[in-house]
């Protein structure tokens, strides 16, 4: 991409606090962008190449949105977790793996969405992700929903498409958890925590696909509570 192009992007991005770059082939972060770290509110460079996010992200103080869909990612540096006002971390269609234990710091995240990556464990260290409102880990490798899944604030978590065949009980203890996607994984009926139906927050249990018929989760205790409360939320959108 020619610097001409790139300079009337930054001279708009000033104007505007919008930095909007996508499909465009670009193998690294634009290093240009550190002239506007005092004004970058938006960043989005979806559909590119790159390889690597530099450690120089954690200057942009005043980001609210960073969007690097479907690059080349296979890590998230630390240094992320200084953007105290991002509110919005999109990374989906990437190689990342694991995440930094900085990303726990983002205490204004609301939307971490995670979706076609290399993520094999249940990310810990998200639990001080107050204001989050959804977690999206689907298309990933994870097997396993451990217990710390219970400090969650997430409103919605979406596991589909990964390979879980262990979800543990503590997941009905997320407090603000309204909707859990478990679609198509490797789930047995006799591995869904009845809690999750009997004592949780949840209104939509989505888990089509898995290694039983959805309609036996009705012989199940607890069901008859979980359909009151999916009525009841179902009655407050129509």
């Amino acid at each position: 991409m020619g610097n001409s192009a790139l300079k009337s992007h930054l001279e708009t991005s000033q104007k505007t606090g919008v930095f909007q770059l996508t499909g465009k082939g670009l193998q690294e972060f634009p290093e240009e962008l550190q002239r506007l770290t005092s004004n970058l509110r938006t960043v989005d460079l979806s559909g590119n190449k790159i390889e690597v996010l530099p450690a120089a992200i954690g200057n942009f103080l005043q980001l609210k949105s960073l969007t690097l869909n479907c690059n080349k990612l296979t890590s998230v540096p630390s240094e992320i977790g200084k953007l105290k006002k991002l509110e919005t971390l999109s990374l989906n269609g990437n190689r990342i793996q694991q995440l930094p234990p900085g990303l726990g710091q983002l205490k204004a995240l609301r939307t971490l969405s995670l979706a076609g990556n290399q993520i094999s464990e249940f990310p810990p260290g998200l639990a001080t992700l107050r204001q989050l409102d959804l977690l999206d880990l689907s298309r990933n490798q994870i097997q396993n929903v451990p217990e710390h899944v219970s400090e969650l604030q997430a409103i919605e978590i979406n596991l589909n498409q990964n390979q879980i065949s262990v979800l543990s009980a503590e997941v009905s203890r997320c407090p603000r958890l309204k909707v859990l996607r478990l679609e198509e994984n490797c789930l047995e009926l006799s591995s869904i925590p009845l809690s999750i139906l009997s004592d949780s927050q949840v209104s939509l249990f989505s888990v089509e696909g898995n290694l039983f018929e959805v309609k036996k989760l009705r012989d199940l205790e607890g069901y008859d509570k979980y359909m009151e409360r999916f009525t009841a939320t179902k009655k407050k959108f129509t």
